[in-house]
């Protein structure tokens, strides 16, 4: 039982058992009081009856006198049972029922006596002298011809009245015990069908700030207290409804947070690091368990960082700069500082904004390294067949033999010029995929074998061997003319490096997941026994324009853009291209594509 219960059970029950007391006492002193006025109608009618029946005028000396009414007063006792007493009007005491009048003192002074000289009649209660016990007495004038010639005074115990009393004390004290009682359950029913629906309500109200919004609380009436319930009701779902847009939002927010590119890190009023995504960690080389709660200068960070921090602290300015950061790898960063404010414009802390624009600087690089190359590549054509022109101009057209290898040095150059600008154009529309695709079923003994035939009278001009191990029904979904250009310019490559009587190899293999049974990948192994590449300059090949040995590219007619072309075909194709290589004994490009695009 809840103490909430308990204390308004108690409540009840005090309000009740006061108010049963106070009407006890009311209706006993009532009663009391009651009693006593009948009481005192009695004693005066049956004084009134006393003094028809004694002659209060009667003459005699006072022995006989006092006698005479001793007699009368004990007589009258036993008839009324009360005690009796006759008074002069003097107050001199005549006759006693219960005590010798002459020993008795003057009772002109006795309240009830006083009262009587004024109204007629008299009354008292208090403790008797003589007998010691607590009496009332009522005292009648008796007069003649309108003056009084004396009192008769008759005395009854107050003991019955307080028997009476202490009988209906006794009464009232079960009758309140029994009505207590029932008071007690029935107030505890009352407090417990007004505070069970309340400490449903109190419990509810509970889960709800400990963050239950499910809890709900059952209305079973439409009195205040359902009414309360409905309330913390239609609150509960308007805080869960809140709170689920809430969380929505937030989860929101962390998503693109997580998601972003850029890093973000936020800093508060007291140059603290509260906020920072993954990508932030990944720039800056630290998880957040790390950074957070730390201030911004006692980060480890580098020092050209932090001071840009301090200056937008300072300033209260938004700053823009580059940065390259060494750890945990080389990156050029652009960051943005921005101070944040609240909506009172009370300055709130720094926001930082980080990307990486590595990547654009890089290519930003090779735009500028294309332009120059090709450049570069298409003045050395253009400059011989103008040089060659200017010489058949001056004269030499008249001798035909150095007429004729000028022109077909004139054509040659014009064909590697053809070939280069052939060679740019192929791969700015691969690069950005604007050569549209056209997948089919590819066999790829058949396309190895027709690929080897269209470059077999070059090889034979060197007297190089073109061999292939493919097994037959190995097929993959592809591009058949891609992928044919991709054999072709790596046999083609590998002739070129290839000195005579070596030999060009292409092999096919199919590979299989673990577990499975039919092969999801092939693997095309294009080998040559050329002069190899240097190891330091594997990682560039697949650049544009990239050679080894320039001399030797350029005299075999090659563009520097084939193994470029190569690496973007087989990457839209969604597979992957390496190459292994020993200078002098070879080198070895390993395609593997999926069989199905």
């Amino acid at each position: 039982m809840s103490k909430f219960r308990v204390r308004l059970t108690l409540i009840f029950i005090t309000l009740l058992g006061l108010s049963m007391l106070v009407v006890g006492i009311f209706t006993a002193k009532l009663s009391e009081d009651k009693y006593i006025v009948f009481l005192e109608e009695s004693m005066k009618h049956e004084i009134g009856i006393i003094s028809t029946s004694i002659d209060m005028k009667k003459s005699g000396a006072e022995s006989e006198l006092t006698q005479y009414y001793n007699a009368q007063a004990l007589r009258l006792k036993q008839t009324f049972d009360a005690r009796i007493t006759f008074i002069t009007k003097d107050g001199k005491v005549l006759g006693e029922s219960d005590h010798d009048p002459v020993t008795m003192e003057n009772h002109l002074n006795r309240p009830e006596i006083q009262e009587a000289q004024k109204f007629g009649s008299g009354s008292n209660q208090r403790l008797s002298d003589t007998i010691h016990e607590k009496l009332l007495y009522v005292a009648v004038v008796v007069p003649d011809n309108q003056s009084p010639i004396g009192f008769i005074r008759m005395a009854m115990t107050l003991n019955t009245v307080d028997q009476s009393v202490k009988q209906l004390w006794t009464l009232l004290l079960w009758g309140l015990s029994i009505l207590f009682i029932i008071a007690a359950i029935v107030s505890y029913r009352i407090a417990h069908n007004l505070t069970r629906p309340l400490e449903k309500i109190t419990r509810v109200a509970h889960q709800i700030t400990h963050m239950n919004y499910q809890s709900r609380v059952k209305i079973r009436k439409k009195d205040e207290i359902g009414q309360l319930g409905q309330a913390i009701n239609t609150m509960a779902d308007s805080l869960q409804l809140q709170m689920n847009r809430i969380l929505e939002d937030e989860s929101r927010l962390k998503s693109v947070l997580e998601n972003m590119m850029s890093g973000i890190v936020m800093i508060d009023r007291e140059e603290r690091i509260v906020l920072l995504n993954r990508s932030a960690e990944e720039f800056l080389g630290f998880s957040t368990d790390e950074l957070l709660g730390k201030k911004y200068n006692e980060a480890k960070q580098q020092f050209e960082f932090t001071q840009l921090i301090s200056e937008c602290i300072e300033s209260g300015d938004h700053i823009r700069d580059e940065m390259i950061f060494y750890f945990p790898e080389e990156r050029i960063l652009e960051v943005n500082v921005s101070p944040m404010s609240q909506a009172n414009e009370e300055w709130a802390g720094v926001l930082i904004v980080l990307h990486n624009i590595t990547a654009v600087r890089r290519l930003e690089r090779m735009r500028s390294e294309f332009v120059a190359n090709v450049s570069h590549e298409l003045k050395t054509p253009i400059a011989a067949v103008k040089g060659f022109a200017e010489t058949l101009l001056a004269g030499a057209m008249d001798d035909k033999e150095i007429a004729k290898q000028f022109l077909q040095i004139i054509f040659d150059e014009s064909e590697r010029l053809n070939r280069l600008i052939g060679d740019i154009l192929e791969l700015s529309k691969i690069e950005s995929k604007r050569i549209p695709l056209h997948f089919s079923p590819v066999e790829m003994h058949s396309l190895v074998e027709r690929s080897l035939h269209m470059m077999r009278s070059e090889a034979e001009k060197k007297q190089i061997s073109l061999e292939m191990i493919v097994d037959e029904d190995i097929y993959i979904e592809a591009d058949e003319d891609r992928i044919r250009q991709i054999l072709i310019n790596l046999l083609s490559n590998g002739i070129s490096y290839t000195p005579e009587g070596g030999q060009v190899k292409v092999e096919v293999t199919p590979l299989y997941s673990d577990g499975e049974e039919d092969y999801d990948r092939v693997l095309m192994i294009i080998s040559d026994t050329g002069i190899g590449i240097p190891k330091k300059d594997l990682p560039r090949i697949f650049e544009r324009f990239y050679r080894v040995d320039k001399a030797r590219s350029r005299m075999s007619g090659g563009t520097g853009l084939g193994l470029s072309i190569v690496k973007h075909l087989v990457e839209l194709h969604k597979g992957s291209i390496q190459v292994e290589s020993e200078p002098g004994i070879g080198t070895k490009f390993l395609i593997e594509l999926p069989v199905i695009y």
